[in-house]
């Protein structure tokens, strides 16, 4: 793709024209989309499905632009906003943003908090740490984190739980998702490692709210 791309660009790399040149060709030649209509298909999260099926939701879009971008020597990074998920020049002075999921529209910083009262109401403020670059972990993480909930939510817990184990794998003492994998194992019968985990989650979060009701489960697994 980078390839074929790079024919197409201006030969003087203007941010600006390369961005317009990288949307031309991915969301008007290729036909990549955000998948607004099926949102929480857990195909949209694979990046193998994304390629294939050319459509996904903000961050897999946005990985896809990023890599190309990364093949054309073009310096963009990942912004990780609750609930979205955007790219933009890693430049000093470059005040713009892309959104991969609405066919690379560019943003300004004014926009973002447009975005984010779409997404979550009045109430929500853009904060000056959302708009830091995200690291290639907490990207993977995040994406892990999107199919970790879709498979929650149809109480697929096999599969989640094979999730949790991959975020662990990034981030190995992270206290919610020990909690999580310990409540996840809770349900799958395996009782002594749910115990393990719950019992760690205790220890780092003293002061958790729902620590009265892992307490509870702790109490049904030692019965």
């Amino acid at each position: 793709m980078a390839e074929e791309l790079r024919d197409r660009l201006p030969p003087t790399p203007y941010p600006l024209k390369i961005i317009q040149g990288i949307n031309r060709y991915l969301f008007e030649e290729l036909g990549f989309h955000g998948n607004a209509e099926d949102y929480y298909d857990p195909r949209n999260s694979y990046l193998n499905e994304v390629l294939e099926r050319r459509t996904g939701i903000p961050i897999t879009l946005a990985v896809v632009y990023l890599e190309l971008a990364r093949r054309l020597s073009f310096g963009m990074v990942g912004v990780a906003l609750p609930g979205h998920f955007l790219v933009r020049p890693n430049f000093a002075g470059a005040e713009i943003f892309v959104d991969p999921f609405h066919s690379g529209e560019i943003l300004f910083e004014q926009d973002c908090q447009l975005r984010l009262s779409q997404i979550f109401g009045q109430g929500v403020h853009l904060e000056p740490q959302w708009l830091v670059p995200a690291s290639k972990r907490q990207i993977l993480a995040r994406l892990l984190t999107n199919l970790k909930y879709i498979y929650l939510n149809r109480q697929q817990f096999a599969k989640t739980l094979s999730l949790v184990e991959l975020i662990l794998q990034i981030f190995p003492d992270q206290p919610q998702e020990r909690r999580d994998r310990g409540l996840l194992l809770y349900h799958l019968e395996r009782w002594a490692q749910a115990a393990q985990d719950l019992e760690f989650y205790l220890t780092r979060s003293p002061d958790a709210r729902d620590r009265g009701a892992i307490f509870e489960i702790l109490r049904k697994i030692q019965s």
